[in-house]
């Protein structure tokens, strides 16, 4: 699938099948933001801690059922009392848990510390998630129009081999693959795991500090140009405050920032693939679809939490009217068919 200059579109639009979402899923403790972070031996008081659900493919499973689209999540979690926890959150925001496996492995789990002028700081244990396999993606997305993995480089069972083939034959069955990442702290391999995937890959999603550590470029068209270079056929940047950008090779589309009074921004850049899974799933124009994921992502950042402050579907078309696109021809067309 390329979009090539107009149209975000499925390999086969057939609207009837679910989105497979599979990866990330985690016990997430949300921090209400501080103004520093404590010195040694210091106190802090704050208010309430938010104790939800998160991860990557969760955070998109849980939008998309949000803004009606039908979505089974694959995942691990502990049989433990986090895992029944995330369970009954992620039925409450009604995401077919179905294929969320109990592993002997305790599910993971994260501390999320936002600092006020600053990014927030992660405290993580992979547990559970490291024992998700290609091969339940690949059953799990048989019958799907759209699969998303969502935290590749941080599920420590997802080779990229192994995915490399399961995308493979997902596009060989007309389903549209779509990849996001999370880069660990020291990750070896991030560029040469991703070399062997991306062409398997429909559209990729990573953010502006992902896309600086694989291709070290801090210009984000550079950066683009060189991940197009790596196979996948589109690629979207997410760039935080700063808005997004996106790619084929043929065209490149700045989207400006969405304007909004943000207070966590943790699940922003789910939400904002979740929005794109609306358009790619719906054959809306590219420009469309990117404004109405903008605006998505940041009505993510307006409470603690990643999905607890989505905008309706309606919300967020309307917002995404404001929100400015500028299009230009691509500085060096795609060599490719």
């Amino acid at each position: 699938m390329t979009a090539r200059g107009a149209v975000a579109r499925t390999p086969d639009a057939v609207t009837e099948k679910p989105v497979v979402c599979a990866g990330l899923v985690v016990s997430d403790l949300f921090v209400p933001p501080l103004d520093s972070l404590p010195a040694s031996g210091e106190l802090v008081i704050i208010d309430a801690p938010l104790n939800d659900v998160g991860g990557c493919a969760a955070n998109t499973a849980s939008s998309l059922e949000h803004l009606g689209i039908p979505t089974i999540l694959a995942a691990h979690v502990g049989d433990d009392s986090h895992g029944d926890l995330v369970r009954e959150k992620l039925r409450r925001k009604g995401v077919d848990v179905t294929r969320v496996t109990s592993s002997p492995l305790p599910t993971s789990q994260t501390v999320i510390l936002p600092v006020r002028g600053d990014d927030r700081r992660y405290i993580h244990a992979v547990g559970a998630n490291a024992s998700l396999t290609a091969e339940e993606v690949a059953r799990v997305a048989r019958d799907s129009s759209i699969v998303v993995v969502g935290g590749f480089l941080a599920l420590p069972g997802l080779s990229a081999t192994s995915l490399a083939e399961t995308f493979a034959k997902a596009q060989a069955s007309g389903t549209c693959t779509i990849l996001d990442v999370v880069i660990p702290h020291g990750h070896p391999d991030a560029k040469s795991d991703l070399k062997i995937v991306l062409p398997h890959v429909d559209w990729f999603f990573p953010n502006g500090d992902e896309a600086l550590h694989l291709t070290g470029e801090t210009d984000p068209v550079r950066q683009a140009d060189a991940l197009l270079g790596w196979g996948c056929r589109n690629v979207v940047i997410t760039r935080g405050s700063d808005g997004a950008l996106y790619s084929d090779g043929y065209m490149t589309i700045t989207v400006e920032p969405c304007e909004i009074l943000a207070v966590d921004p943790s699940g922003a850049g789910d939400a904002f693939v979740a929005g794109m899974v609306v358009g790619i799933r719906e054959n809306w124009a590219v420009e469309q679809t990117l404004r109405f994921a903008a605006a998505l992502g940041a009505s993510a950042t307006r409470g603690l939490g990643c999905t607890n402050t989505l905008f309706t579907r309606e919300e967020a078309i309307l917002v995404a009217e404001s929100i400015a696109t500028i299009t230009t021809p691509a500085r060096a067309g795609r060599k490719d068919s």
